[in-house]
């Protein structure tokens, strides 16, 4: 019988000896904080429909709430547009057998965003 052959041990921090295995871990990571924000906005809607707006108001107004919310948008933001950015390499679009090009798909993409974004900080921020 033979010993088991002998396995190196595993570096955790294999990801940070390349630039790009960084920069899809810390994509990945920002998942998390996508899940956080949609949890937020669910509780928003329940503190309004519950008639708690005033202690979530109080909640969201502590400073390790903003922080965590400020650092959320970052990430969120960051975790939108290397979506948008990875959408030509899984979207193939063809207009009489011409490929359209990556940029062009990309930038109709982020146009879109925008577009949303800004009617959404329309209707948010118009004054009543």
């Amino acid at each position: 019988m033979t010993a088991p052959a002998r396995r190196p041990p595993r570096d955790p921090l294999w990801f940070a000896r390349s630039r790009r295995y960084t920069l899809f871990v810390l994509r990945e990571l920002t998942s998390v904080f996508v899940a956080w924000t949609v949890a937020y906005l669910v509780l928003l809607a329940d503190s309004v429909v519950a008639g708690t707006y005033a202690q979530f108001t109080a909640l969201a107004a502590r400073p390790w709430m903003i922080a965590l919310n400020t650092v959320a948008l970052a990430a969120t933001a960051y975790h939108a547009i290397t979506f948008l950015n990875l959408a030509p390499k899984a979207t193939v679009v063809r207009l009489d057998g011409w490929r359209v090009p990556a940029w062009m798909i990309q930038g109709g993409n982020h146009s879109g965003w925008l577009l949303v974004s800004a009617v959404i900080a329309y209707v948010v921020l118009r004054t009543p």
